[in-house]
């Protein structure tokens, strides 16, 4: 006896392959929750500080992981100071903090309530050029100029420690008064990446300066 023939039509195959489809998505592990929304930046913690930048007093309000140097080019738009590696390698963000060279990207402004800071924007002017801008200019002492402002910034920071007779390493009497040699300077301004190298005409700028004054 034949066996009746089973017609299925195209509307019972669509129903059947979506009953499928939802009795094996109703295994499956559920999906993960969406991660939670990152704070917002509004959210985050400033304080108010004063500094004075240059000879002028600024009062700015800062949240408080920014760098000196974010102060110095972001807040107070004083972009001599350059960012280069910003990880106090590469001495680009030099800059004096009361008298004394710092790398300006490796402290938090906050720190620094009340300092005097200087950049190189308040050393001089092309008017009337700090000693240390002349002789470089004279010296050929930089080639595309990225590094120069922190490179004048340690010199100043640099020929103070000399007479204040502070030693470097390669000081050969830590009791003496350290000499004004290509040594002494090399190894102070080692901090200080020149990636054009012109690093013996920046010794001969510095050492025409310091000699001068000594």
């Amino acid at each position: 006896m034949e066996s009746p023939t089973t017609s299925i039509t195209r509307r019972d195959a669509l129903i059947a392959t979506a009953a499928t489809a939802a009795a094996v998505s109703s295994h499956l592990p559920a999906a993960a929750a969406p991660a939670a929304a990152s704070p917002s930046p509004t959210n985050m913690p400033s304080t108010r500080l004063s500094l004075q930048v240059n000879g002028q007093s600024h009062a700015l309000e800062l949240d408080t992981r920014t760098t000196l140097l974010d102060a110095l080019r972001e807040h107070l738009h004083l972009t001599g100071t350059k960012k280069g590696c910003d990880h106090g390698q590469c001495g680009a963000c030099t800059v004096l903090l009361d008298g004394r060279r710092i790398n300006s990207c490796l402290t938090l402004a906050v720190m620094h309530e009340g300092a005097q800071v200087t950049t190189i924007e308040g050393l001089g002017t092309p008017q009337a050029m700090h000693p240390l801008q002349a002789a470089f200019v004279k010296h050929d002492g930089y080639q595309c100029g990225y590094c120069t402002p922190g490179q004048i910034c340690s010199a100043v920071g640099a020929i103070d420690e000399v007479h204040r007779g502070v030693p470097s390493h390669v000081s050969a009497d830590l009791t003496a008064r350290p000499l004004l040699s290509a040594d002494e300077l090399r190894e102070r301004m080692s901090g200080n990446i020149c990636r054009c190298g012109a690093y013996s005409n920046i010794v001969d700028a510095i050492t025409e300066v310091a000699g001068s004054r000594a």
